[in-house]
């Protein structure tokens, strides 16, 4: 018994430090993140709109169409029906060609956002080498933490090493 209670007194001389960041509030507070997704938002506008373009055309068809299929022989019909689901095809194509898991605007949020986060995740890593913090935890990444007391909370000093201050101006 009394083995036991030294290696619990061992252990309990052990104390982990915790803390936690939220990226979101981090984020949100960097004037180049805002940029990175202005111009995100900018390119997936002008994709959205050529898609919806392309979608239209393809509305277009298949109208003419059914104006024009009491004209047509059967196999006239089976061709246009053909062009017509070519064409949409082409369309969705495109579209998961931009927007898709591995789309254009995936590879372009990569290129602009990416650098700025390895910058926070660096900045996370030298403070906590520095403040002797075993684990630091993103509150922003889901449901993971039930509860965080305010004081574990270093999105501050984070902020402050990248250099901004979350402060309004004029206090």
């Amino acid at each position: 018994m009394l083995i036991l209670a030294v290696s619990l007194m061992g252990l309990s001389t052990y104390a982990q430090k915790f803390a936690y960041v939220d990226m979101e509030y981090i984020l949100g507070k960097l004037p180049q993140y805002a940029e990175a997704q202005k111009q995100l938002d900018k390119v997936a506008d002008t994709w959205q709109k050529d898609i919806e373009g392309r979608m239209k055309s393809v509305d277009d068809m298949y109208k003419q169409f059914q104006a024009e299929q009491v004209l047509m022989t059967e196999p006239m019909k089976q061709q246009k029906i053909k062009e017509i689901e070519a064409k949409e095809k082409e369309v969705k194509e495109y579209q998961k060609s931009k927007f898709g898991p591995n789309g254009e605007l995936f590879k372009k949020r990569q290129e602009l956002i990416k650098p700025i986060q390895d910058k926070i995740y660096d900045e996370v890593n030298k403070y906590a080498l520095a403040k002797g913090y075993d684990i630091i935890f993103d509150r922003s990444s889901g449901p993971t933490m039930l509860y965080a007391n305010d004081r574990l909370n270093k999105s501050e000093d984070i902020l402050s090493a990248l250099g901004v201050s979350s402060k309004p101006a004029g206090n």
